[in-house]
Protein backbone atom coordinates (compact mmCIF):
# COMPACT_ATOMS: atom_id res chain seq x y z
CA UNK A 1 0.00 0.00 0.00
CA UNK A 2 2.83 2.23 1.08
CA UNK A 3 4.65 1.93 -2.32
CA UNK A 4 1.38 2.38 -4.85
CA UNK A 5 0.87 5.68 -2.25
CA UNK A 6 4.85 6.91 -3.23
CA UNK A 7 4.32 6.03 -6.73
CA UNK A 8 1.29 7.97 -7.35
CA UNK A 9 2.55 10.78 -4.88
CA UNK A 10 5.98 10.85 -6.90
CA UNK A 11 3.86 10.83 -10.48
CA UNK A 12 0.09 11.52 -10.70
CA UNK A 13 0.61 14.49 -8.01
CA UNK A 14 2.44 16.29 -9.35
CA UNK A 15 0.56 16.75 -12.78
CA UNK A 16 -2.44 17.19 -11.05
CA UNK A 17 -1.62 20.15 -9.13
CA UNK A 18 -0.13 21.68 -12.29
CA UNK A 19 -3.61 20.65 -13.93
CA UNK A 20 -5.85 22.41 -10.95
CA UNK A 21 -3.55 25.77 -10.72
CA UNK A 22 -3.84 26.18 -14.65
CA UNK A 23 -4.93 29.47 -14.94
CA UNK A 24 -6.95 29.13 -18.14
CA UNK A 25 -9.17 25.82 -16.55
CA UNK A 26 -9.45 28.18 -13.00
CA UNK A 27 -10.82 30.47 -15.00
CA UNK A 28 -12.98 28.15 -16.74
CA UNK A 29 -13.79 26.47 -13.57
CA UNK A 30 -14.30 29.91 -11.57
CA UNK A 31 -16.74 30.62 -14.89
CA UNK A 32 -19.11 27.81 -13.79
CA UNK A 33 -19.07 28.86 -10.20
CA UNK A 34 -19.82 32.44 -10.88
CA UNK A 35 -22.90 31.34 -12.87
CA UNK A 36 -23.97 29.83 -9.84
CA UNK A 37 -26.92 32.63 -8.78
CA UNK A 38 -28.73 32.67 -11.89
CA UNK A 39 -28.78 29.29 -12.55
CA UNK A 40 -29.61 28.37 -9.35
CA UNK A 41 -32.88 30.91 -9.74
CA UNK A 42 -33.67 29.18 -12.93
CA UNK A 43 -33.94 25.94 -11.11
CA UNK A 44 -35.58 26.97 -8.26
CA UNK A 45 -38.11 28.38 -10.58
CA UNK A 46 -38.24 25.21 -12.22
CA UNK A 47 -38.60 23.07 -9.38
CA UNK A 48 -41.74 25.98 -8.10
CA UNK A 49 -43.74 24.83 -11.12
CA UNK A 50 -43.14 21.42 -10.73
CA UNK A 51 -45.23 21.56 -7.61
CA UNK A 52 -47.69 24.12 -9.32
CA UNK A 53 -48.42 22.37 -12.49
CA UNK A 54 -46.23 19.59 -13.36
CA UNK A 55 -47.41 16.96 -10.30
CA UNK A 56 -51.12 18.25 -10.07
CA UNK A 57 -51.34 17.98 -13.66
CA UNK A 58 -50.44 14.29 -13.03
CA UNK A 59 -52.83 13.61 -10.42
CA UNK A 60 -55.67 15.34 -11.78
CA UNK A 61 -56.06 18.96 -9.78
CA UNK A 62 -56.95 21.10 -12.76
CA UNK A 63 -58.56 23.54 -10.44
CA UNK A 64 -55.40 24.07 -8.18
CA UNK A 65 -53.47 23.95 -11.13
CA UNK A 66 -55.69 27.16 -12.76
CA UNK A 67 -55.75 29.05 -9.31
CA UNK A 68 -51.50 28.80 -9.54
CA UNK A 69 -51.25 30.08 -13.03
CA UNK A 70 -50.06 33.33 -11.79
CA UNK A 71 -47.55 32.43 -10.04
CA UNK A 72 -46.32 29.64 -12.55
CA UNK A 73 -46.22 32.74 -15.23
CA UNK A 74 -44.05 34.21 -12.56
CA UNK A 75 -41.76 31.07 -12.63
CA UNK A 76 -41.77 31.30 -16.39
CA UNK A 77 -40.40 34.80 -16.34
CA UNK A 78 -37.24 33.68 -14.04
CA UNK A 79 -36.66 30.96 -16.03
CA UNK A 80 -36.54 32.47 -19.71
CA UNK A 81 -33.95 35.32 -18.28
CA UNK A 82 -31.68 32.64 -16.49
CA UNK A 83 -31.52 28.85 -17.63
CA UNK A 84 -33.06 29.95 -21.54
CA UNK A 85 -30.28 32.35 -22.00
CA UNK A 86 -27.35 30.74 -19.78
CA UNK A 87 -25.22 31.08 -22.61
CA UNK A 88 -25.28 34.19 -22.38
CA UNK A 89 -24.22 34.47 -18.95
CA UNK A 90 -21.46 32.18 -19.39
CA UNK A 91 -19.99 34.05 -21.62
CA UNK A 92 -19.89 37.24 -20.09
CA UNK A 93 -18.57 35.49 -16.85
CA UNK A 94 -15.95 33.54 -18.91
CA UNK A 95 -14.84 36.74 -20.54
CA UNK A 96 -14.76 38.27 -16.96
CA UNK A 97 -12.22 35.59 -15.27
CA UNK A 98 -10.02 35.32 -17.94
CA UNK A 99 -9.81 38.75 -17.98
CA UNK A 100 -8.79 38.55 -14.03
CA UNK A 101 -6.37 35.72 -14.67
CA UNK A 102 -4.66 38.09 -17.16
CA UNK A 103 -4.91 41.24 -15.32
CA UNK A 104 -6.35 43.22 -17.80
CA UNK A 105 -10.15 45.00 -17.46
CA UNK A 106 -12.33 42.59 -16.77
CA UNK A 107 -15.64 44.64 -17.79
CA UNK A 108 -14.41 44.87 -21.22
CA UNK A 109 -12.94 40.74 -21.64
CA UNK A 110 -16.55 40.19 -20.46
CA UNK A 111 -18.20 42.10 -23.31
CA UNK A 112 -15.72 41.12 -25.82
CA UNK A 113 -16.62 37.51 -24.93
CA UNK A 114 -20.24 38.42 -25.13
CA UNK A 115 -19.88 40.02 -28.47
CA UNK A 116 -17.66 36.99 -29.66
CA UNK A 117 -20.31 34.54 -28.97
CA UNK A 118 -23.37 36.63 -30.17
CA UNK A 119 -21.49 36.20 -33.83
CA UNK A 120 -22.22 32.66 -33.93
CA UNK A 121 -25.87 32.92 -33.59
CA UNK A 122 -27.72 31.91 -36.28
CA UNK A 123 -29.14 34.83 -38.54
CA UNK A 124 -32.14 34.12 -39.17
CA UNK A 125 -34.90 32.78 -36.84
CA UNK A 126 -35.99 29.25 -38.40
CA UNK A 127 -39.53 29.15 -39.60
CA UNK A 128 -41.23 25.90 -39.33
CA UNK A 129 -42.18 26.28 -35.62
CA UNK A 130 -43.91 29.48 -35.98
CA UNK A 131 -45.63 27.94 -39.14
CA UNK A 132 -46.67 24.78 -36.77
CA UNK A 133 -47.63 26.91 -34.00
CA UNK A 134 -50.41 29.15 -36.37
CA UNK A 135 -51.52 25.63 -38.15
CA UNK A 136 -52.01 24.50 -34.46
CA UNK A 137 -54.61 27.29 -33.70
CA UNK A 138 -56.56 27.48 -37.51
CA UNK A 139 -55.47 24.52 -39.49
CA UNK A 140 -56.40 26.44 -42.66
CA UNK A 141 -54.37 29.75 -42.07
CA UNK A 142 -52.03 30.63 -45.32
CA UNK A 143 -48.37 29.67 -44.34
CA UNK A 144 -46.58 30.24 -47.36
CA UNK A 145 -45.51 33.80 -47.33
CA UNK A 146 -44.07 33.71 -43.99
CA UNK A 147 -40.01 33.84 -44.46
CA UNK A 148 -36.94 33.65 -42.04
CA UNK A 149 -36.35 37.01 -40.27
CA UNK A 150 -32.84 38.19 -39.77
CA UNK A 151 -32.24 39.38 -36.65
CA UNK A 152 -34.13 37.16 -34.02
CA UNK A 153 -32.12 35.39 -30.74
CA UNK A 154 -32.78 31.86 -31.62
CA UNK A 155 -33.54 30.63 -27.76
CA UNK A 156 -32.49 26.70 -28.69
CA UNK A 157 -29.13 28.22 -28.94
CA UNK A 158 -28.21 30.53 -26.27
CA UNK A 159 -29.19 27.40 -23.92
CA UNK A 160 -27.24 24.68 -22.85
CA UNK A 161 -26.51 23.89 -26.49
CA UNK A 162 -24.45 27.03 -26.58
CA UNK A 163 -22.09 26.35 -23.72
CA UNK A 164 -19.91 24.65 -25.48
CA UNK A 165 -19.35 27.67 -28.07
CA UNK A 166 -19.38 30.41 -25.54
CA UNK A 167 -16.36 28.46 -24.03
CA UNK A 168 -14.74 28.33 -27.46
CA UNK A 169 -14.90 32.05 -28.54
CA UNK A 170 -14.78 33.00 -24.94
CA UNK A 171 -11.76 31.59 -24.82
CA UNK A 172 -10.75 32.80 -28.25
CA UNK A 173 -11.54 36.41 -27.90
CA UNK A 174 -10.61 37.10 -24.60
CA UNK A 175 -6.95 35.62 -25.11
CA UNK A 176 -6.43 38.07 -28.16
CA UNK A 177 -7.59 40.97 -26.44
CA UNK A 178 -5.94 40.41 -22.68
CA UNK A 179 -2.64 39.57 -24.83
CA UNK A 180 -2.82 42.95 -27.26
CA UNK A 181 -3.85 44.80 -24.11
CA UNK A 182 -0.47 43.31 -21.61
CA UNK A 183 1.45 44.20 -25.20
CA UNK A 184 0.50 47.46 -24.52
CA UNK A 185 -1.04 47.96 -28.28
CA UNK A 186 -3.76 50.36 -27.67
CA UNK A 187 -4.50 53.92 -27.45
CA UNK A 188 -2.64 56.14 -25.25
CA UNK A 189 -4.89 59.40 -23.87
CA UNK A 190 -3.16 61.98 -22.24
CA UNK A 191 -2.79 62.34 -19.02
CA UNK A 192 -5.37 64.59 -18.33
CA UNK A 193 -8.30 62.38 -19.43
CA UNK A 194 -10.03 60.90 -16.58
CA UNK A 195 -9.49 57.39 -16.12
CA UNK A 196 -13.39 55.54 -17.34
CA UNK A 197 -12.40 57.15 -20.72
CA UNK A 198 -8.67 56.37 -20.71
CA UNK A 199 -9.48 52.69 -20.22
CA UNK A 200 -12.05 52.52 -22.45
CA UNK A 201 -10.59 53.83 -25.08
CA UNK A 202 -7.36 51.75 -23.97
CA UNK A 203 -9.65 48.69 -24.87
CA UNK A 204 -10.40 49.69 -28.54
CA UNK A 205 -7.95 47.96 -30.44
CA UNK A 206 -7.27 44.61 -28.42
CA UNK A 207 -11.47 44.06 -28.58
CA UNK A 208 -11.15 45.28 -32.49
CA UNK A 209 -9.29 43.11 -33.19
CA UNK A 210 -10.13 39.59 -30.82
CA UNK A 211 -13.89 40.62 -32.45
CA UNK A 212 -12.48 40.55 -36.47
CA UNK A 213 -10.93 37.47 -36.18
CA UNK A 214 -13.54 35.69 -34.36
CA UNK A 215 -15.83 36.90 -36.99
CA UNK A 216 -13.50 35.97 -40.17
CA UNK A 217 -13.73 32.53 -38.35
CA UNK A 218 -17.57 32.43 -38.38
CA UNK A 219 -17.64 33.96 -42.12
CA UNK A 220 -15.13 31.18 -43.53
CA UNK A 221 -17.07 28.33 -40.86
CA UNK A 222 -20.46 29.34 -42.70
CA UNK A 223 -19.01 29.50 -46.22
CA UNK A 224 -17.00 26.13 -45.94
CA UNK A 225 -19.38 23.81 -43.73
CA UNK A 226 -22.72 25.98 -44.91
CA UNK A 227 -23.87 25.58 -40.54
CA UNK A 228 -23.25 28.22 -38.28
CA UNK A 229 -20.80 27.84 -35.56
CA UNK A 230 -23.12 26.47 -32.72
CA UNK A 231 -24.99 24.34 -35.03
CA UNK A 232 -22.09 22.32 -36.17
CA UNK A 233 -20.10 22.02 -32.62
CA UNK A 234 -23.38 20.95 -30.96
CA UNK A 235 -23.89 18.26 -33.50
CA UNK A 236 -20.63 17.13 -34.46
CA UNK A 237 -18.81 17.69 -30.95
CA UNK A 238 -21.40 17.98 -28.27
CA UNK A 239 -23.80 15.65 -28.88
CA UNK A 240 -21.00 13.07 -29.14
CA UNK A 241 -19.35 13.76 -25.58
CA UNK A 242 -22.44 14.26 -23.78
CA UNK A 243 -23.22 10.96 -24.61
CA UNK A 244 -20.04 9.60 -23.76
CA UNK A 245 -20.60 10.85 -20.43
CA UNK A 246 -24.18 9.14 -20.29
CA UNK A 247 -22.03 5.88 -20.26
CA UNK A 248 -21.09 3.73 -17.19
CA UNK A 249 -17.13 3.51 -17.54
CA UNK A 250 -17.33 7.51 -17.69
CA UNK A 251 -19.34 8.00 -14.55
CA UNK A 252 -16.90 5.65 -12.79
CA UNK A 253 -13.80 6.98 -14.09
CA UNK A 254 -14.55 10.46 -12.62
CA UNK A 255 -15.78 9.46 -9.64
CA UNK A 256 -12.68 6.97 -8.88
CA UNK A 257 -10.33 10.43 -10.40
CA UNK A 258 -11.95 12.83 -7.77
CA UNK A 259 -11.27 10.62 -5.05
CA UNK A 260 -7.49 9.68 -5.78
CA UNK A 261 -7.02 13.53 -6.30
CA UNK A 262 -8.58 14.23 -2.87
CA UNK A 263 -6.94 11.33 -0.88
CA UNK A 264 -3.86 13.45 -1.81
CA UNK A 265 -5.11 16.92 -0.44
CA UNK A 266 -6.25 17.85 -4.07
CA UNK A 267 -9.71 19.45 -4.20
CA UNK A 268 -11.00 16.89 -6.98
CA UNK A 269 -14.35 18.31 -8.12
CA UNK A 270 -12.25 21.67 -8.19
CA UNK A 271 -9.51 20.40 -10.35
CA UNK A 272 -12.20 18.10 -12.29
CA UNK A 273 -14.71 20.95 -12.50
CA UNK A 274 -13.70 21.86 -16.37
CA UNK A 275 -14.73 18.40 -17.42
CA UNK A 276 -17.49 17.96 -14.84
CA UNK A 277 -19.40 21.15 -15.63
CA UNK A 278 -18.66 21.36 -19.56
CA UNK A 279 -20.44 17.70 -19.87
CA UNK A 280 -22.78 16.98 -17.09
CA UNK A 281 -23.11 20.45 -16.09
CA UNK A 282 -24.56 20.67 -19.62
CA UNK A 283 -26.32 17.88 -19.41
CA UNK A 284 -28.32 18.90 -16.16
CA UNK A 285 -28.72 22.34 -17.82
CA UNK A 286 -30.56 20.58 -20.38
CA UNK A 287 -32.74 19.03 -18.09
CA UNK A 288 -33.58 21.42 -16.30
CA UNK A 289 -35.02 23.42 -19.18
CA UNK A 290 -36.73 20.71 -20.69
CA UNK A 291 -38.61 19.94 -17.42
CA UNK A 292 -39.65 23.58 -17.59
CA UNK A 293 -41.42 22.99 -20.58
CA UNK A 294 -43.32 19.60 -18.69
CA UNK A 295 -41.09 16.74 -19.64
CA UNK A 296 -40.34 14.27 -16.98
CA UNK A 297 -38.86 11.24 -16.05
CA UNK A 298 -37.51 9.66 -18.65
CA UNK A 299 -38.19 11.75 -21.53
CA UNK A 300 -35.58 14.05 -20.11
CA UNK A 301 -32.58 13.64 -22.30
CA UNK A 302 -30.40 13.01 -19.90
CA UNK A 303 -29.88 9.73 -16.81
CA UNK A 304 -27.17 11.25 -15.16
CA UNK A 305 -25.98 14.94 -14.79
CA UNK A 306 -23.66 17.09 -12.51
CA UNK A 307 -26.27 17.03 -10.08
CA UNK A 308 -26.28 13.01 -9.56
CA UNK A 309 -22.90 13.32 -7.77
CA UNK A 310 -24.37 15.35 -5.07
CA UNK A 311 -27.46 13.75 -4.67
CA UNK A 312 -26.07 9.93 -4.45
CA UNK A 313 -22.62 9.86 -4.04
CA UNK A 314 -20.80 12.68 -2.20
CA UNK A 315 -22.96 12.82 0.83
CA UNK A 316 -21.17 14.87 3.79
CA UNK A 317 -18.54 15.47 0.59
CA UNK A 318 -16.23 13.71 -1.75
CA UNK A 319 -16.22 10.15 -0.52
CA UNK A 320 -19.29 9.96 1.28
CA UNK A 321 -17.66 11.31 4.63
CA UNK A 322 -21.08 12.18 6.45
CA UNK A 323 -21.13 7.93 6.89
CA UNK A 324 -17.67 7.87 7.92
CA UNK A 325 -18.05 10.52 10.73
CA UNK A 326 -21.30 8.08 11.79
CA UNK A 327 -19.31 5.51 11.85
CA UNK A 328 -16.29 6.68 13.67
CA UNK A 329 -18.93 8.10 16.19
CA UNK A 330 -20.68 4.32 16.59
CA UNK A 331 -17.05 1.87 16.56
CA UNK A 332 -13.96 4.67 16.79
CA UNK A 333 -12.34 4.29 20.38
CA UNK A 334 -9.71 6.54 19.60
CA UNK A 335 -10.90 9.67 21.34
CA UNK A 336 -8.54 11.73 18.55
CA UNK A 337 -10.64 10.23 16.16
CA UNK A 338 -13.89 10.65 18.13
CA UNK A 339 -13.28 14.21 18.74
CA UNK A 340 -12.87 15.02 15.47
CA UNK A 341 -15.90 13.48 13.65
CA UNK A 342 -17.44 15.20 16.80
CA UNK A 343 -16.10 18.68 15.29
CA UNK A 344 -16.83 17.35 11.76
CA UNK A 345 -20.35 16.17 11.66
CA UNK A 346 -22.04 19.60 11.68
CA UNK A 347 -20.18 20.70 8.75
CA UNK A 348 -20.40 17.45 7.23
CA UNK A 349 -24.65 17.61 7.25
CA UNK A 350 -24.19 20.42 4.65
CA UNK A 351 -21.47 18.68 2.85
CA UNK A 352 -18.50 20.70 4.22
CA UNK A 353 -15.94 17.87 4.66
CA UNK A 354 -12.42 19.58 4.81
CA UNK A 355 -13.03 18.83 9.00
CA UNK A 356 -12.64 15.48 8.50
CA UNK A 357 -10.16 15.27 5.30
CA UNK A 358 -7.79 17.44 7.07
CA UNK A 359 -8.35 16.67 10.70
CA UNK A 360 -8.26 12.65 10.83
CA UNK A 361 -6.87 12.91 8.28
CA UNK A 362 -8.18 10.84 5.19
CA UNK A 363 -5.55 12.60 3.23
CA UNK A 364 -2.35 10.71 2.93
CA UNK A 365 -3.84 8.19 5.01
CA UNK A 366 -3.45 4.99 3.48
CA UNK A 367 -6.11 3.26 6.34
CA UNK A 368 -8.72 4.81 4.60
CA UNK A 369 -7.30 4.68 0.71
CA UNK A 370 -9.52 1.96 0.37
CA UNK A 371 -13.16 2.55 1.56
CA UNK A 372 -12.26 6.68 0.59
CA UNK A 373 -12.64 4.93 -3.31
CA UNK A 374 -13.95 2.02 -3.27
CA UNK A 375 -17.31 3.23 -1.81
CA UNK A 376 -18.03 6.60 -3.70
CA UNK A 377 -17.79 3.96 -6.59
CA UNK A 378 -20.07 1.36 -5.58
CA UNK A 379 -22.65 3.97 -4.61
CA UNK A 380 -22.08 5.40 -7.96
CA UNK A 381 -22.38 2.17 -9.37
CA UNK A 382 -26.21 1.94 -6.99
CA UNK A 383 -27.43 5.35 -8.78
CA UNK A 384 -26.43 4.82 -12.16
CA UNK A 385 -28.25 2.00 -12.43
CA UNK A 386 -31.15 2.68 -10.24
CA UNK A 387 -31.33 6.12 -12.82
CA UNK A 388 -31.05 4.17 -16.03
CA UNK A 389 -32.72 1.40 -15.46
CA UNK A 390 -35.80 3.95 -14.69
CA UNK A 391 -35.95 3.27 -10.72
CA UNK A 392 -35.83 6.37 -9.78
CA UNK A 393 -36.61 9.56 -12.28
CA UNK A 394 -33.04 12.00 -13.54
CA UNK A 395 -32.00 14.68 -11.40
CA UNK A 396 -33.71 17.96 -13.27
CA UNK A 397 -32.99 20.61 -11.05
CA UNK A 398 -30.18 22.20 -9.67
CA UNK A 399 -29.93 22.04 -6.01
CA UNK A 400 -27.33 24.18 -3.96
CA UNK A 401 -24.56 22.24 -3.08
CA UNK A 402 -24.88 22.51 0.74
CA UNK A 403 -28.48 21.08 1.25
CA UNK A 404 -28.08 18.21 3.11
CA UNK A 405 -28.48 14.46 2.03
CA UNK A 406 -31.71 12.77 1.50
CA UNK A 407 -33.32 16.46 1.24
CA UNK A 408 -30.99 17.02 -1.79
CA UNK A 409 -31.90 13.98 -3.80
CA UNK A 410 -35.68 14.13 -3.36
CA UNK A 411 -35.27 17.87 -4.51
CA UNK A 412 -32.96 17.22 -7.20
CA UNK A 413 -35.34 14.80 -9.15
CA UNK A 414 -38.77 17.08 -8.62
CA UNK A 415 -39.78 15.24 -5.53
CA UNK A 416 -39.68 11.23 -6.68
CA UNK A 417 -39.81 10.17 -3.47
CA UNK A 418 -37.10 6.84 -4.83
CA UNK A 419 -34.53 9.34 -4.72
CA UNK A 420 -33.95 9.79 -1.22
CA UNK A 421 -34.59 5.94 -0.66
CA UNK A 422 -31.57 5.13 -2.95
CA UNK A 423 -29.70 7.90 -1.18
CA UNK A 424 -30.35 5.90 2.01
CA UNK A 425 -29.39 2.57 0.52
CA UNK A 426 -26.11 4.10 -0.59
CA UNK A 427 -25.23 5.58 3.08
CA UNK A 428 -25.92 2.42 4.32
CA UNK A 429 -23.62 0.22 2.39
CA UNK A 430 -21.47 3.09 2.34
CA UNK A 431 -21.23 2.37 6.06
CA UNK A 432 -20.73 -1.14 5.94
CA UNK A 433 -17.27 -0.76 3.75
CA UNK A 434 -16.21 1.97 6.25
CA UNK A 435 -16.62 0.12 9.49
CA UNK A 436 -13.49 -2.20 8.94
CA UNK A 437 -11.19 0.17 8.58
CA UNK A 438 -12.43 2.29 11.07
CA UNK A 439 -12.34 -0.81 13.28
CA UNK A 440 -8.47 -1.20 12.15
CA UNK A 441 -7.73 2.11 12.68
CA UNK A 442 -8.73 1.89 16.08
CA UNK A 443 -4.78 -0.57 16.48
CA UNK A 444 -3.31 1.49 14.15
CA UNK A 445 -1.08 4.53 14.88
CA UNK A 446 -2.80 4.92 18.87
CA UNK A 447 -1.62 8.05 20.14
CA UNK A 448 1.05 7.82 23.08
CA UNK A 449 -0.90 9.00 25.54
CA UNK A 450 -4.30 6.88 24.66
CA UNK A 451 -1.77 4.35 24.95
CA UNK A 452 -0.36 5.10 28.33
CA UNK A 453 -4.12 5.55 29.72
Amino acid sequence: MNGLTNFLEKYFVPVAAKIGSQKHLVALRDAFISTMPITMAGSIAVLLNAFFRDFPTSWGWTGFVEAMQPLIGVNGYVWAATLAIVSLVFSVSLGYNLSKVYEVDRLAGALVSLAAFVMNLSQTVAVDPIKNAILAANPKADVSMIQPVWGFLDLNQVNGTGLFTAMLFGFISTIIYAKLMRANITIKMPDSVPPAVSKAFAAIIPALVALYICAIIDWSFVKITGLDVITWISKTIQEPLLALSQGYGAVLLVTFLVQLLWFFGIHGPNVLAPVLESLWGTAQLNNINEAAKGVAGSDLPYQWVRGSFDAYVWMGGSGGTLVLIIALLMFSKRADSRTVAKLSLGPGIFNINEPIMFGLPIVLNSIYLIPFIIAPMVMVTIAYFATTLGLVAPVKIAVVWVMPPLLNSFLATGGDWMAPVISLINMVIAFLIWVPFVITANKVGVPEEEMKA
